[in-house]
């Protein structure tokens, strides 16, 4: 019998759209444990506590979201520093004391970026969900700023990392030119310019597409989809809805049971990044290439706080 949500498949029909986001696209690139883990487990294994990181970069973005939103006499420095304030996140901090040094240090941050705008040059979107589609994929994701400059969209996406961005992280970014396709076929209006303003340093990376460049991220969507929608399909097909059991609380290092020829289909991707996953206490491999990461280490000075997910911001909390 078919179970509910699933599609009987004919021969001759064509295959339903892959509905993705960028993120789920370089989430299966990154780790396919991590990709099974996020969207396909059900009941999902527990992630671990929040990071600090991940708090200043959200409460940077809302801020800034919201500024653009308040009436054109109230777009001040100082008010964007009361945004930053009102909707600080406080999640995976060490202490208060931490807490409140980052809010200082992100106060200045915004202040400082806003201060560079023109609060009459009104973007076209802000937090703007932006999709398209083709014969294969369905893809949305939500743009930090749309801008208008001249006769053309430009897609800018805010950084908070540590690392300043390069010219080349813009031309390489599967997400920024998915977006720059999306809002470009959406508005009817050309769109090839990406942009990445990194707010610690004041600097912005940017690149400037080709129709060719544009077509080309778009054919590696698409493979990346394909490749993900033959796994999702076998997933299916041998995992029924609900089999997959949640670990254990008191058993940290319990992975969730799955045929083996699943697990062969996701397995992991061990390395650095694996410090900074959500789902580490279900992989041992994981465990076993990186050293523990507490909540705040990506604040700390050595090390760099991760860059996946936040390639685009479909997967933060909304303003």
């Amino acid at each position: 019998m078919e179970q509910p949500g699933e599609q009987l498949g004919l021969d001759g029909m064509p295959r339903r759209l892959y509905t993705c986001t960028p993120s789920r696209l370089n989430t299966w690139l990154d780790c396919r444990r991590r990709y099974r883990f996020t969207y396909l487990d059900r009941p999902a294994p527990q992630k671990g506590p929040p990071w600090a990181h991940n708090s200043v970069g959200a409460s940077v973005h809302n801020a800034l979201a919201a500024w653009w939103r308040e009436p054109y006499d109230r777009r001040t420095p100082v008010m964007a520093a009361v945004l930053l304030t009102n909707g600080w996140i406080r999640e995976g901090f060490r202490d208060e004391q931490q807490s409140a040094a980052w809010l200082d240090r992100a106060r200045e941050m915004v202040s400082s970026y806003v201060a560079t705008l023109d609060p009459g040059d009104e973007p076209v979107g802000v937090e703007r969900t932006v999709a398209t589609r083709t014969s294969v994929i369905a893809v949305s994701g939500r743009v930090d700023r749309l801008d208008r400059r001249g006769d053309e969209l430009v897609v800018v996406d805010y950084k908070t990392g540590r690392r300043p961005p390069t010219s080349d992280d813009a031309r390489s970014s599967i997400a920024l030119a998915v977006y720059a396709i999306a809002s470009s076929r959406m508005m009817r209006r050309a769109c090839r310019r990406v942009e990445l303003h990194h707010l610690p340093t004041g600097t912005v990376a940017e690149w400037e597409h080709t129709d060719e460049s544009l077509a080309r991220h778009l054919r590696r969507a698409e493979d990346i989809a394909t490749e993900a929608a033959d796994a999702d399909e076998a997933y299916r097909e041998r995992v029924p809805r609900g089999a997959v059991p949640a670990p254990r609380r008191e058993d940290a290092a319990e992975t969730l049971a799955v045929p083996p020829e699943i697990d062969r289909l996701f397995p992991p991707e061990p390395g650095p990044i694996c410090s900074w996953c959500d789902f580490r206490r279900h992989c041992p491999e994981g465990r076993a290439a990186s050293p523990d990461r507490l909540p705040w280490d990506g604040l700390a000075e050595t090390p760099v706080s991760p860059s996946y997910g936040q390639d685009g911001g479909e997967d933060r909390p909304a303003p």
